[in-house]
């Protein structure tokens, strides 16, 4: 074998071996079908917490949405930091109900931040009354039995719960629905998985609870990398904290266009790779030490898989431009050949891989799946695979760009009913 047929050999089998454990989850979460939590011997005392700037279109239906639960409402406090809003956003929520926090910190950025300033406050102006914290943002609707669920978790003694993730927009557009497979996917094949093999899960942008415990010892909120959730959910992973999951479904509200989905993931990638070099080497102690599967789990979460995809297909790319033009002298006929089938090959897996992902979680999971044009639903397994391939270039700039956090706009105001309708 050609050095470059060793390279790709030697790739393929990392992959194939580092990644296999996800193939597993999947059979395990569709076998075992969805977890079943024991009921709560108490019912305990929440305070939703919900970031919103500029938000006025979509926050009092969220409210509402919380008011409607099927759980004591005295046990239940909403809270809403109106984040340097220009719009009516605190009078919105006001009028739906919530207790309103106005902050205007321009130097200090980002939902992090938010949250640090909204977690002391409560904390101090309620001190001891919230057993746990439980944080939206402020596009998302919750299903009616969404606390009842979450308490019937967090009575089992988790310090920190993650939910099912669905989507309030699947068809407005290609992308939102390639978004919604895969929050779908994670929430069924990845934390449900988890929390069945008896492992930590991960919370993902929204719709997590932390317990008052975590956040008195921090005195508010001390993750402020450009991906908070993933930051938390790593530091718990380190320190041995189980996060648990809990089938408790919430409706969040997905980008419509490329662009702004480039800039959010673009956002995200830049938030993984500040997590990795952070705490990369902290994971791969508690692997060594401690021999931790959580651990290890969120070092592939954050580990720069794509980046090492992208190297695969420069090589074989470079290999093959410089081969072909030394004629045959720095390479020969069969090594460009191979070189040419693996990045085919490449490409080829990539695409087949997200098609079945998306075609597997769309048939397993389709009665989570509220999407009036049922065209969208058939059309997105074919385009799924070609929103993974942006993540490609997304990995490259996101590496040497300066990223900022930006607010996603959402401005789609349903309620759960027309969710429920499949309204887009």
């Amino acid at each position: 074998m050609a050095p470059i047929e060793i390279f790709n050999f030697v790739v393929a089998v990392l992959f194939a071996v580092c990644f296999f454990y996800q193939f597993i989850f999947f059979i395990i979460g569709y076998v075992r079908n969805e977890v079943k939590i024991p009921k709560a011997k108490k019912q305990h005392t929440y305070a939703f917490f919900i970031a919103a700037h500029n938000e006025e279109a979509v926050i009092a239906n969220l409210v509402q949405s919380i008011k409607a639960q099927d759980y004591p409402s005295e046990l239940i406090d909403i809270f809403v930091v109106a984040d340097a809003c220009t719009d009516e956003t605190a009078a919105r929520a006001r009028e739906a109900g919530a207790i309103v926090y106005e902050r205007n910190d321009l130097a200090r950025k980002g939902k992090s931040w938010v949250m640090d300033f909204g977690f002391d406050r409560i904390l101090n102006e309620y001190p001891g009354k919230h057993e746990a914290f439980i944080i939206f943002d402020a596009d998302n609707l919750l299903a009616p039995d969404y606390v009842t669920i979450m308490n019937d978790a967090f009575d089992q003694g988790y310090l920190a719960l993650t939910s099912y993730r669905n989507s309030k927009n699947f068809g407005s557009s290609w992308i939102s629905a390639a978004y919604s497979i895969w929050f779908l996917r994670e929430a069924r094949f990845l934390n449900n998985a988890r929390m069945l093999c008896g492992t930590s899960c991960a919370v993902s942008g929204s719709g997590y609870l932390v317990s008052s415990k975590i956040v008195e010892a921090m005195h508010g909120w001390d993750f402020h990398t450009l991906t908070e959730d993933i930051q938390f959910s790593t530091f718990c992973a380190v320190h041995g904290i189980q996060i648990g999951y809990a089938p408790a479904e919430f409706f969040d509200e997905q980008p419509l266009t490329l662009s702004a989905s480039i800039k959010q993931r673009r956002r995200w990638v830049k938030g993984f790779y500040q997590v990795f070099f952070t705490y990369g080497g902290q994971l791969g102690q508690a692997i060594a030490k401690r021999r931790s599967f959580a651990a290890y789990d969120l070092l592939m979460v954050i580990a720069p898989a794509t980046l090492l995809t992208l190297i695969t297909l420069l090589s074989n790319g470079t290999f093959l431009v410089v081969g072909g033009l030394s004629h045959g002298f720095l390479a020969t006929d069969a090594e460009m050949q191979a070189c040419l089938r693996s990045i085919l090959i490449t490409f080829g897996l990539m695409y087949v891989t997200g098609f079945m992902m998306a075609l597997l979680t769309t048939v397993i999971e389709r009665k989570h799946i509220h999407c009036r044009p049922r065209w969208r639903v058939v059309t997105n397994l074919f385009t799924y695979p070609l929103f993974m391939f942006t993540y490609i270039p997304l990995t490259v700039s996101a590496l040497f760009l300066k990223v900022d956090w930006v607010p996603t706009p959402h401005d789609i105001s349903v309620t759960l009913d027309q969710v429920m309708e499949g309204a887009k």
